[in-house]
């Protein structure tokens, strides 16, 4: 039928509080599996079949709802709400998260309004924060930036607080500390495990 397929026969859980790990040689689609997860394959490849199920609990709720991620429209709001908000992705390539005409305090507070109540002056505080969580030097200035103005070990912080600082439920992780010195990527993993453990994050590795 002319379809060669990166990922094939791949089915794992992942539960509340708990981290699942990926395991496999470089080039056997580990990458593709954590963008299709959210619906981020860009063309020409597509998904062509399979389901996502994602279980979602609204506030003071009991039952979950279940969304199978790759039935909903690839750039609808319900996706939307989903990407970044309830799951995130820490690309192995950090220029993917950015865009390279808006500085990451732009971006970083415009990803912190879209999923969370707060108000501007909130969310650039919360994203110096986190930008100080994750190591970045100066953050205060750094915010300001734009995206090639920052080294790849500065843009690989702010790529992590980007994903990070709207409290995921789920995060999938694709390499995250690649390219960073071993004691930065000691302080990551340490703010990943604090995370699971203060808020049952889920995570994809």
């Amino acid at each position: 039928d002319g379809v060669v397929k990166a990922v094939d026969g791949v089915s794992f859980d992942v539960v509340e509080g708990k981290t699942v790990g990926i395991v496999g040689e470089s080039g056997c689609g580990k990458s593709v599996l954590a963008r299709s997860l959210l619906q981020l394959i860009d063309r020409p490849g597509r998904i062509v079949g399979g389901e996502v199920l994602y279980h979602q609990y609204a506030e003071g709720e009991e039952t979950a709802s279940r969304n199978d991620i790759l039935s909903l429209p690839p750039n609808g709001s319900e996706i939307r709400s989903i990407r970044g908000g309830h799951i995130s992705l820490i690309f192995q390539e950090p220029m993917s998260s950015f865009s390279p005409v808006h500085t990451i305090g732009n971006q970083m507070v415009e990803m912190l309004r879209l999923h969370k109540p707060v108000s501007k002056v909130e969310a650039n505080e919360q994203a110096v924060d986190w930008l100080q969580r994750v190591g970045m030097p100066n953050p205060s200035e750094r915010i300001r930036a734009y995206p090639h103005e920052l080294s790849g070990g500065q843009l690989q912080r702010a790529m992590i607080a980007l994903a990070l600082s709207t409290n995921p439920s789920v995060l999938i992780a694709d390499e995250p500390t690649t390219g960073l010195d071993v004691t930065t990527q000691a302080q990551i993993l340490d703010l990943l495990g604090s995370l699971q453990a203060e808020h049952g994050m889920a995570m994809i590795f």
